[in-house]
């Protein structure tokens, strides 16, 4: 049997909702794989142990029965430290020694350290096969500034925008006129975060420098933009690779106005419903109530959005509707709950889902297994020690 480690947790604003989805995947996962949970803790160590199988686990803050875990580079193995007695006159020692044969990683970590490339690319130095997005395509997607130019470069329509760093805020006068040049509505966000942490809609200067204040708390890098005054929120999700990709069936946010907050996203209307529900659980129109030219229209550019950064796996793309003017709003390469949901309407099972996932994973691992990484030279026997190249 195969062992799939779900990774969930993680340093980030977004741990917990990284837990719910992460919990969702291991529960969900077809029995002929061995789901292994792995715990990041919000300190950055790596916990394994079949207690992490309970969700009380998470709920009581009680690890004590699980025990650190290692990645090694190059290694298939996941490795726990143990101790060894060293008698009657000797010392202790440790060591590590295997735990685990990994054959896929599914990453269910939202947020920094995670969903933006970093724990992409330490996967990258194991001889492991992951789920998901790759180092650059989970880079671009994080970062909302980046994203943006990489879209406008592909036609796909946006508001208006502009960004800066923490440090050019010194210069007060000269962000609040690049804002004001754009016009009120406007919304103020970190540029490498999600599920609305950090993000405020502002009317008015005051509300504009207060708000900047905030987004600088979470990010060295602000994003502001054009606000489009009563606007609907559609969302589509992308399943696939490279030219292969499936188009969700449509979703809009009921009694979304501006932008949905954290609580909104995970926690509002959660009574009597699964503690596993976590995106599913929105209140929502699945299909959307939208003409076959706007459904049209938003799962292709939904399919381009999702080429342009490279992505692969699954990820939703946020649009915002305008009478019939769509924009795209953002790219989530790592959505909440992986968005089964929007798959099952159409007759993907979460099941489903998640082997198509880790199908993709073996494929694009076996493409890269291909290309030649080495290349042998006699550059350094032709080299004097300390010359200049």
């Amino acid at each position: 049997m195969e062992n799939i480690v779900v990774v969930f947790g993680g340093r980030s604003v977004e741990h917990e909702v990284s837990v719910i989805t992460g919990m969702q995947v291991v529960e969900n996962m077809d029995k002929k794989y061995n789901a292994v949970p792995l715990y990041v803790t919000k300190e950055g160590k790596f916990l394994c142990g079949e207690s992490l199988k309970n969700f009380k686990t998470f709920k009581q803050g009680d690890f004590s029965e699980t025990f650190e875990v290692f990645f090694k580079p190059n290694d298939q193995y996941l490795y726990r430290e143990v101790t060894q007695k060293g008698g009657l006159f000797g010392k202790e020692t440790t060591s590590l020694e295997r735990y685990l044969k990994v054959d896929c990683v599914f990453p269910a970590l939202h947020g920094t350290y995670g969903e933006d490339g970093c724990f992409q690319g330490m996967l990258e130095t194991t001889a492991v096969p992951y789920v998901g997005c790759g180092v650059m395509s989970a880079a671009v997607g994080m970062d909302k500034v980046i994203m943006k130019k990489v879209f406008e470069s592909e036609g796909i329509p946006m508001t208006p925008y502009f960004y800066f760093y923490r440090e050019d805020f010194e210069n007060q006068d000269e962000i609040i006129s690049k804002a004001e040049e754009i016009g009120y509505n406007l919304f103020v966000k970190p540029a490498n975060l999600g599920s609305s942490i950090g993000i405020s809609k502002v009317k008015n200067r005051e509300e504009l420098i207060e708000a900047i204040k905030v987004a600088a708390s979470y990010d060295r890098k602000i994003i502001i933009e054009k606000a489009v005054d009563n606007p609907r929120e559609i969302n589509a999700a992308v399943l696939g690779y490279q030219n292969d990709l499936q188009v969700s069936e449509l979703e809009e946010p009921i009694g979304w106005k501006d932008f949905l907050k954290f609580d909104e996203k995970y926690i509002s209307g959660s009574k009597g419903g699964s503690k596993m529900d976590g995106m599913a659980n929105q209140s929502k129109k699945l299909p959307a109530d939208v003409t076959e030219d706007i459904k049209n229209q938003i799962q292709n550019y939904a399919k381009v959005a999702f080429r342009a950064i490279d992505g692969m796996g699954v990820a939703r793309i946020d649009f915002l509707l305008d009478n019939d003017k769509v924009y795209v709003n953002e790219i989530n390469t790592l959505p909440g709950s992986i968005s089964f949901y929007l798959f099952e309407v159409s007759g993907m099972s979460f099941t489903e889902e998640i082997n198509k996932l880790i199908e993709l994973a073996y494929k694009r691992f076996n493409q890269k297994a291909k290309n030649i990484t080495s290349y042998d030279s006699d550059l350094l026997k032709k080299t004097t020690y300390g010359a200049k190249l």
